[in-house]
Formats: structure tokens, sequence, C-alpha cells
């Protein structure tokens, strides 16, 4: 541990004001941000996280951690997330924004050299990617242009160049994950000959942790690699072995373009497609690391590919992996490695003119007698289709008809997580190609509450995926009218309950909906 670490350790489980050491994290809901917050806390520092969207980041459960709202295009509060901090990690990308990614970076870039000036940062760390000769790529280009962006200002930056990533939700190692599980044969472009050099996700985080700290690291581009150069061929081969499947058969063409291929992504992995899509047209060429500089200002030892990748899958099994269920937590895709990490999703959200716990007590009478408030005849024929499997579909029933509690089967489903007058979580426990959860979220506004119904889904492989876009446009529908009648049903609970006394009220309305 450095002095800087020394000197600033203190209790995690308390808030730390703002001093002196305290590390921004912009971009902290994304997959580095994830694991780099815990990374930082572990080694003693103060941390304030910076997202878009704080309930994400509260629901991480990071505890001694200062969550802000923060958008890189709103320059105000940029500056406002920037206030008394000495070392911002930038770990902004804007890739599943579409086409116009490129411009939306630049932007957000040319905003925090600005805000991080005008508060006095000391360093910003900003992570990149490594960048081959002669690339083209709106990927690759855009994150270089960003680096060049942040040194525009006057505060110094040290950029890490990383190529491939290896842990549990890195999206190049997701990609080749879904390939190796879910096809035995694979048609191929020639970028699958093309070298990088992975890295281990333990060593970037370390990198990441050590470079304020280092003066000769301000205002250099450093490369950051493990110890070997390989192709995705001989990784996708690799990664099989470590999972104990058979290799894929690789069938190299010369006319499968990365742009080409990339196309099909949507029908093999769950990785979010525009992500996909701008990693693969980024393979055309070999990635080379010049890793040397890193490695004499931060020497630490490094992990080959397939012991980076053993890691990875320790770590799921170990449950260590930094994320919320929706994001890959291991037990929640069924403890199976061949489920997507990433989770598709479908939602649809109501307002109640009701208290929080009269719409609270009308959610957690879900199932049994009460059934799914909406469409219970859809509902039914697919438990009837899973019975005929030999699934549970049919198993109807409650422990309590009134409330709940963790590890409570409502007929198939089990109840995994619940925080009342808050959020209920439901493990969906019928035969399919893949792991689903259904999670109801009450957020209060005013006097009213909206309830929020959303499905997230992890695919195994193409028939996963299938199964998913087959079924979308019923999910819109029936979470749509299912938090409609939700509401609906709470707001007569709550007319029920201001009743004055002596008003004759059914016992069920009572005790609850």
């Amino acid at each position: 541990m450095s002095e800087e670490n020394e000197g600033n350790a203190q209790d995690p489980g308390n808030v730390r004001p703002a001093s002196a050491s305290l590390r921004l994290v912009f971009g902290a809901s994304g997959y580095i941000g994830t694991n780099l917050v815990p990374h930082l806390l572990a080694a003693g520092l103060p941390v304030r996280a910076a997202a878009r969207s704080p309930a994400v980041l509260e629901a991480r459960g990071w505890e001694g951690v200062e969550v802000v709202a923060a958008d890189a295009l709103k320059p105000e509060t940029v500056e406002a997330a920037l206030q008394d901090v000495d070392t911002a990690y930038y770990l902004v990308h804007s890739m599943a924004a579409g086409r116009d990614f490129g411009k939306i970076d630049l932007e957000a870039a040319r905003n925090f050299a600005a805000a991080a000036a005008a508060t006095g940062v000391r360093r910003i760390v900003y992570l990149g990617g490594l960048v081959p000769a002669g690339a083209d790529t709106e990927h690759i280009v855009s994150r270089q242009r960003t680096g060049d962006m942040l040194r525009s200002g006057p505060v110094p930056v040290t950029e890490i160049r990383a190529g491939i990533i290896v842990g549990p939700g890195s999206a190049a190692f997701e990609v080749m994950r879904d390939l190796v599980f879910h096809l035995p044969v694979m048609i191929t472009p020639r970028w699958v000959l093309a070298k990088s050099p992975p890295i281990a996700l333990d060593n970037l985080l370390d990198y990441l942790l050590r470079a304020p700290s280092i003066p000769d690291a301000a205002g250099k581009i450093l490369d950051a690699a493990g110890p070997e150069s390989l192709t995705y061929a001989d990784m996708m081969r690799i990664l099989a072995e470590e999972a104990g499947r058979r290799p894929p058969r690789i069938v190299p063409v010369p006319l499968l373009t990365p742009r080409l291929s990339s196309y099909w992504l949507r029908l093999i992995t769950a990785v979010p497609t525009p992500v996909a899509r701008a990693l693969i047209e980024g393979m055309r060429q070999d990635f080379d690391a010049d890793a040397e500089a890193i490695q004499r200002l931060m020497p630490q030892d490094l992990l080959d590919f397939r012991a980076a990748v053993r890691a990875a899958f320790e770590a799921e099994r170990r449950h260590t992996v930094a994320a919320r269920w929706t994001e890959g937590a291991f037990a929640f895709r069924d403890y199976r490695p061949d489920y997507a990490y990433y989770a598709k999703r479908a939602s649809g959200s109501a307002l109640a003119r009701a208290r929080v716990e009269d719409v609270w007590d009308v959610v957690q009478s879900i199932g049994g007698k009460n059934r799914y408030f909406y469409l219970n005849s859809l509902w039914k024929i697919r438990e009837i289709l899973d019975w005929m499997v030999g699934g549970p579909g049919l198993s109807y029933g409650r422990r309590d008809s009134i409330e709940l509690r963790v590890g409570d089967m409502v007929d198939s489903w089990r109840v995994i997580a619940m925080e009342p007058q808050r959020r209920l979580t439901l493990f969906f426990g019928m035969r399919a190609p893949g792991a689903g959860v259904l999670e109801f979220e009450l957020t209060p506004d005013g006097d009213q509450t909206r309830v929020s119904a959303t499905a997230y889904w992890h695919p195994a492989g193409v028939w996963g995926l299938l199964y998913w876009y087959a079924l979308v446009p019923a999910h819109l529908f029936i979470f749509a009218g299912m938090t409609r009648a939700i509401a609906r049903r709470a707001e007569a609970l709550h007319r029920a309950r201001q009743q004055p006394a002596g008003k004759d009220i059914d016992d069920e309305t009572e005790r609850g909906p």
C-alpha cells in the first residue's frame, strides 16, 4: 500500500468527508466503475461515485461511498460532482448510444476537462483502449479522441490503454463466452486470427488504483496488457477448456467481414448490440501493446489468459462479482456459467393515488388465489405448457395469503429478495432456455406511489434469445396492464382503509387485498 493509501485508511462503514485524497469515479455504474469502487474502498481511500442515475449506484450497497448524480452532457452537474476531488477517474463512453456515440464522447470529455480545471482537480485518470496503427473504426478512434480532449485542459491526465479485459461482465469477454457456450461451429471472418494482448481485470484495477500516486505517470499514455498476445481463436479455445466445454470448431472465411458478422450478434449474445458490434468491427487487425513503461512505474505479477479466465469463473462461483444481479450475479443466472451475464429486460409502470404501504400490500399478495392481477388466462396457458413438459407450472399456493418473506414459494416463483414497501424480487421457476426474474419496485411520489414491474432474462444462447424476442410484445402489454391493475387495487384498498370507524368493511379488505 502506498503512503497515500496508508495515510487515508478509514472505517469503510462511515461516509468519509471530502479530503485531499478524495477520488471520484465518474461513470461508476459501468463495468469498470462497478469493480473499481470496491477496489478503492479496500485500499482505504475515500470515494465519491457518480452516474446519471444515483439509484443504480445505491443498489450496489457500497458502504461509505458518497453517491452523486452527474451527467457528462450537463456541465453544471459535472462541476458539482468534482468539488473537493483530488483524483478523478473518467470511465465514460457512449457506445450504447448508437450511431453518434463519437460526437457524444467528445462533448462529454470537453465538459469534464473544463469542470476539472475549474474545481482544482489534481489528476485525471482515463481508461482508454489500445490503438493499432492505422485505426479507423469509430469505437477505437473515439477512445483516442476522448483522451486527446481530456488532455486539452490544464489538469494532468494519465491515460491507461487496455485491450480485452478478462473478467465477468467485460463486453469482449462475455461475447466470447456466449460464442463458446452456444456455437459448436463458427463460420467467422479472418479477424479470429488477429492478435490482441488481453489483461486480467484484477491487474487493470491495480494499475488504476496506483496510477494517481505515481508522479511520473502524470501526462503519460500507458499501454496495459497481460504477458501474452493471443489470437481470438486461441482465446476462445482456452476459455472453452477452462469451462469444461469442447472448443468450437472455427472456420475462417475471407468474405465475411467483421461488419457483416456483427449483424447476427443479436441472436448469439445478450451483450448490448451496439457495444458488441463496435467491438467486433474493431477486430480487423492486430493490437499491440508496449507494456514496459507501465510495468516499470507500477510493477505487479500479471496473469496470463488462462489464469485470468480461471479467476473470472472462480469469482462467479464465490459470488465476488461486483454487480447487482441484473448485471450478472451468479445466483440469479441459476448458477449457470452458460447463461448470459447481461440481462434482457421489459417493464411497465403505473401511478397509484395511494400510500406506498397500500400498494405494497397489493404487490405482496401476488400469486395463489389472487393470481397475477391482469390477463390471468395468459398466465394459465404458460403454466399449463410448463406442466406439459414436466415443469412446476401448476404448483399453486403460498405459505401465507397476505405476507411474504425471502425464500417463500409463490406458485412456481421463489422470493429471492425483498425490501418491504420498496422492492420485491421473484425468481422464475418454470422451464425455459435461461434464467428470469420479475421485480416490483415502489417509488413514493408525494401522496401517490409509482409501481413498476420489470422482467429480467438471462438467455441461454440462441434459443434463450429467440424465446425472449418472441415474448417481448406480450411482456410489454402484460406489465403495463398488471401495474395499472395493482394501482387500481391499491387505490380501492386505500379508500377502504380511510372509511370512518364503525363502517362495515369486509374482513379480507381489512387484512389486505
